[in-house]
């Protein structure tokens, strides 16, 4: 026989508030894949801790779609726990690619105690489908130059004759409605 558990309606049909934890890249990506359209998530902010001076911006609602008219702040990391705290967080994903074992797991335990889980979006959830052939150009850390090789790959291809479309999530680099 089969076996499940009935959550309350108040827990099941509840809208889950998230915090996305990342640098500037991967969270933005997640976001944008998995989160903008679900109507069971709503996305109360990022943190970031990589990129100097995107702290304190706000991801664009331009961007973010129309369930977030006035875009998703952006907020330091070093606050997560008050973060959690204040803006009533239920679940907290990580949204990087680039940092040690040891890293993800301590925020990890930091969440986890402030009573929020935490969650790693799988490839099935982000990976963005295609129909034509692709190309990833991937690297082990921030600032690798995983750019200037894209833009060389386009470049190569494009001299073969070959029709090109270069993606890439969206970049905390100045204005990031542009």
């Amino acid at each position: 026989s089969k076996m499940s558990v009935r959550l309350p309606l108040s827990v099941a049909n509840r809208i889950r508030n998230t915090l996305i934890l990342g640098a500037g890249g991967r969270d933005f990506h997640n976001f944008l894949c998995k989160y903008k359209n679900n109507a069971n998530v709503n996305v109360v902010g990022f943190t970031a801790t990589q990129i100097p001076g995107i702290d304190d911006k706000i991801f664009p609602k331009e961007l973010a779609g129309p369930r977030y008219p006035n875009g998703i702040p952006i907020k330091p990391e070093s606050e997560l726990e008050r973060l959690v705290s204040d803006l009533k967080v239920d679940e907290v994903v990580f949204g990087y690619s680039d940092v040690t074992h040891e890293y993800v797991m301590h925020l990890a335990s930091r969440v986890m105690a402030t009573g929020a889980s935490f969650k790693l979006l799988g490839p099935k959830e982000t990976m963005l489908q295609s129909k034509k052939p692709c190309i990833g150009v991937v690297a082990s850390r921030t600032g690798a130059g995983k750019s200037q090789t894209s833009r060389r790959v386009v470049e190569i291809l494009k001299g073969w004759g070959k029709k090109v479309v270069s993606v890439r999530h969206p970049m905390p680099y100045g204005d990031l409605g542009r």
